[in-house]
């Protein structure tokens, strides 16, 4: 069992240099700065261009203005040195979105500085600022700005100005490794172990620590001449680092079933269902299946989310529901006849003329219909 202690502390050191090696290179300003992070939550953020609402504990964008922007502001008043770094908390993003981060200072407060906001797997990463040479001075607002079109609504949760150094480094690390990963439509496939994005991912890390690790070993083994363990060695490490990533991946599975039964845990079927993430749609589905006939009608289900088009169809059956799957269109009124229904959920250029009974889609020619259930940004129209 000698080897297998020897093999272990070769491991546990690799890990912690690697560790410190990682936080000396990416540490931005100080090593040990004095300054704490700062915090500005959902409720701390104004959406002044654009539409959208706040959502629990974040602010949902819908829309863009008319000028194809969205406009998200907060007032700030720190010290830039103390705050190299700018993480903005935000999901739904496009590959290709527009973000910038925007800020004014004491220092010029006439000049609005920007800069880019990379997106990765939909999510807004962090922004380095200690070498903008315009974060100087006092940081006297703060925004972010995202140009349109939308294809599907993103959610901003915050922002976060945090001081850096290497405690940090390595604690924001640890925070993205143990982050909580909620099930999700892909995690029957994948899980990525932790926060969506990150800086350094533990499977990297325990890998280049498994290379040191075995090369010491072997280096220290060959001037011995006692290599007849290598491969045992090399097992132990990889088993070693299967048991972190599965002890990670336990406790992600812990939290979720501990949600799970916090959710849905004594409510039945409908409540399960309001209980859920799409419970308002649900709920406003409820009252549009009592406004349809008992027979089976044809329902066009309208929306500018893909996932609203898709559950709003579901809850519909047995009725013929025809919702497009990939594109976010609208029904030609040509299609339409009398008797059909169409289910029109947070859907964009849509228009009822209720004195004239006239609903119109974009770019195409008025219908009659009747506006039979009208629900702030949902409704229900049975073509005359």
């Amino acid at each position: 069992m000698g080897f297998a202690r020897n093999t272990l502390a070769f491991y546990a050191v690799a890990i912690v240099a690697c560790l410190a090696l990682y936080a000396v290179l990416s540490v931005p300003g100080r090593w040990f700065p004095g300054a704490e992070d700062k915090t500005f939550a959902a409720r701390d953020l104004v959406l002044t261009r654009g539409s959208g609402a706040q959502e629990r504990d974040a602010l949902l964008i819908t829309a863009v203005d008319d000028s194809g922007l969205a406009l998200v502001t907060a007032n700030s008043d720190f010290r830039s040195m103390d705050y190299p770094i700018i993480a903005w908390s935000g999901a739904g993003f496009a590959g290709n979105a527009d973000v910038r981060f925007l800020w004014r200072s004491d220092y010029a407060p006439g000049k609005l500085n920007s800069i880019p906001v990379p997106v990765a797997a939909g999510r807004l990463t962090p922004v380095v600022m200690a070498k903008q040479p315009d974060w100087v001075g006092r940081i006297t607002g703060v925004a972010l700005a995202v140009r349109g079109p939308l294809p599907e609504p993103v959610r901003v949760d915050g922002m976060d100005a945090k001081p850096g150094g290497v405690s940090g480094q390595i604690a924001d690390r640890f925070r993205e490794w143990l982050a909580f990963e909620r099930w999700s439509g892909t995690s029957i496939n994948t899980i990525t172990g932790g926060a969506d994005v990150q800086e350094l991912p533990l499977p990297v890390l325990l890998v280049v620590a498994i290379v040191l690790a075995a090369g010491a070993w072997l280096a220290i083994a060959y001037r011995a001449k006692r290599t007849a363990a290598w491969p045992a060695v090399l097992a132990l490490l990889f088993v070693a680092t299967w048991m972190l990533l599965d002890a990670v991946w336990t406790w992600n599975l812990a939290r979720q079933v501990a949600q799970t039964r916090a959710q849905y845990g004594g409510k039945d079927f409908r409540e399960r269902h309001l209980a859920a993430e799409d419970g308002p749609l649900f709920a406003f589905i409820e009252k549009v299946r009592a406004k349809l006939p008992a027979t089976p009608a044809r329902v066009f289900v309208v929306a500018d989310a893909t996932y609203f088009r898709g559950r709003a169809a579901y809850h519909l059956y047995p009725h013929n529901a025809m919702a497009d799957p990939r594109v976010n269109s609208l029904p030609k009124a040509s299609s339409l006849r009398a008797g059909d229904y169409v289910v029109v959920y947070h859907r964009r250029g849509v228009q009822y003329n209720a004195q004239e009974q006239k609903l119109r889609f974009e770019g195409d020619t008025p219908v009659s219909a009747e506006a039979v259930l009208v629900e702030p940004g949902a409704a229900l129209f049975r073509i005359l």
